[in-house]
């Protein structure tokens, strides 16, 4: 069967996603994404020398979804306060969204970061990145009153790990989860605010 778009590499993670979605991560091949692609896996092999590199660059593009979504927050109206609420409640929303809408893929994912713990960590410090620049702003403007932006920008990201850690994703449905979430982003804007 011939190829019914242009084999790119942005093409490949698309097919490459589906057939995690159908296979999941232990039983899905190079074979497949190939055969679902109507190619060779040789040509697969030309995009990502490895079946390592292609899992790689899939899990990246899942997690970058979230990234670029949030520099949206970052970059966006609003004093620090707005943002830094209105972040927290998009990454908790995207995380919840993947987890929900569709589970396969989140349990898919959740299995190959924990094989890839040095993209889970990139992710991470891109993610605690865009706080500090929020975090940067709301000093700089005198509506924080905090010390080291980064370290505290850490910190944020670590108390609020019940609402984007996916392994609290079985917490995020529940009854009062909302609630909680508002109650937490209050507690770190007084303390922000108050230094």
């Amino acid at each position: 069967m011939a190829p019914s778009a242009p084999l790119t590499a942005e093409r490949i993670l698309e097919v490459t996603e589906e057939v995690l979605r159908r296979h999941g991560p232990a039983k899905a091949t190079v074979v497949d994404v190939a055969r679902e692609l109507g190619v060779s896996h040789g040509s697969v092999y030309r995009h990502f020398r490895t079946k390592a590199a292609l899992r790689e660059a899939v899990t990246k593009r899942w997690l970058d979804r979230t990234t670029e979504r949030l520099a949206q927050v970052v970059d966006g109206p609003g004093d620090a306060s707005a943002k830094l609420r209105r972040w927290l409640s998009e990454l908790f929303a995207a995380k919840r969204r993947k987890a929900g809408d569709d589970p396969q893929l989140f349990a898919t994912y959740s299995v190959l970061t924990g094989e890839l713990s040095d993209l889970v960590d990139q992710h991470v410090d891109e993610l605690v990145g865009q706080l500090t620049v929020i975090v940067e702003e709301g000093a700089r403007t005198g509506e924080f009153a905090t010390g080291d932006p980064a370290v505290t920008a850490r910190a944020v990201f670590v108390a609020t790990a019940l609402f984007h850690d996916p392994r609290h994703a079985g917490m995020w449905a529940r009854e009062g989860i909302e609630e909680q979430f508002g109650e937490v982003c209050a507690l770190l804007l007084r303390g922000l605010r108050q230094g």
